[in-house]
């Protein structure tokens, strides 16, 4: 991917300028993400995947804008609405499809299914079913590299409601205070679970919660991934020169439910309509075309090549077999031969 240039704009600010592969990267990403959650709805409906399932529709620009800020040496850890993450890094849709069948040839080897999506080879450190429980692990991550004098950053991902979580401050205290080189990120989509956020806090403005351990904060519109491109950028600088955290509110939306099971009684079909609007694909894509980077010729090849990509991991899931019994002492220990008890 291209490298992005910065100029000032009129009003003096650094404005990023973008190449034409970074455009084309989000949209094929997020289309990628959004097609792949789209048959996993469909797909819960029919019963073939089972137990929780937390769709990312409407919140790609979140990952992706993120990815085309960061190296491949940085590292990656969210919730359970994970499934989008690592399809943006590059994990194999066939892989997580796999595992949220709970198949052997899943990423996870088929015992972490829809919450628990690990990629060790792309630095993707799950998937983390217990609310707020990745904050402190991602803030560990990025300690270990500080430790080791490595230059990556860890991006640490949650939702709006995990930072009702004693973790969280707990995370963003000792961050702040050794300098640890994470960015932590609120997903916010207005909702946690079904409570809005106004019904939950006295704060709305999530990203001033970093106030308190004077770590710098900022708000990002995530429906635009320029906007999530850039403020990731600008938290990776300073956490490389050795400044420590950033703590940053990506306002989003999710189309769907909290989960497959919400009936979403909470909120009305023109708020959701309103953010469709709003759609992060459809704003690249138009960019795409208005500069004319790309014809709707060559984007309907895309979204072609996406879409038998997604089939593709539906023929593998269905074809690739369950976990054996034995297979559950597996991958407990790096020690392979561990001497379990098992009477």
């Amino acid at each position: 991917m291209a490298t992005a240039t910065q100029s000032k704009g009129k009003a003096g600010k650094e404005k990023t300028t973008f190449p034409k592969e970074t455009y084309m990267f989000w949209y094929e990403s997020m289309q990628l993400m959004r097609k792949f959650e789209e048959k996993c709805g469909q797909l819960y409906g029919m019963q073939k995947i089972r137990g929780f399932c937390h769709l990312y529709i409407g919140q790609e620009a979140c990952a992706a804008g993120a990815i085309s800020a960061l190296t491949k040496e940085d590292k990656w850890i969210t919730a359970y609405r994970d499934h989008a993450h690592p399809l943006a890094l590059g994990t194999s849709p066939n892989a997580v499809m796999a595992e949220l069948y709970g198949k052997v040839t899943g990423c996870s080897k088929g015992k972490g299914g829809s919450m628990h999506i690990f990629d060790k080879e792309r630095n993707f450190f799950g998937g983390h079913g217990i609310v707020g429980a990745q904050i402190p692990l991602g803030a560990g991550i990025a300690f270990a590299d500080k430790y080791n004098k490595n230059k990556a950053v860890t991006m640490c991902y949650m939702g709006d409601g995990a930072v009702r979580q004693g973790a969280f401050h707990e995370a963003l205290n000792l961050a702040m205070l050794w300098k640890i080189p994470v960015i932590f990120v609120i997903e916010n989509n207005g909702y946690a679970m079904g409570t809005s956020v106004k019904r939950t806090s006295n704060v709305t403005d999530l990203y001033t919660l970093g106030d308190a351990y004077d770590m710098p904060s900022e708000p990002v519109d995530a429906m635009n991934p320029e906007d999530v491109h850039e403020a990731v950028a600008r938290a990776a600088g300073r956490a490389r020169n050795g400044e420590g955290p950033t703590l940053l509110e990506f306002r989003t939306y999710r189309y769907k439910g909290h989960s497959m099971s919400d009936p979403q009684k909470y909120r009305s079909k023109d708020e959701v309509e309103e953010y469709k609007q709003r759609d992060p694909i459809e704003v690249v894509r138009q960019k795409i075309l208005d500069r004319k980077m790309a014809t709707e010729k060559d984007l309907e090849a895309i979204d072609q090549k996406i879409l038998g990509q997604v089939e593709e991991s539906v023929k593998f899931a269905e074809e690739s077999p369950y976990p054996d019994a034995s297979d559950a002492l597996k991958h407990t220990y790096m020690q392979e031969d561990y001497p379990f008890i098992l009477d």
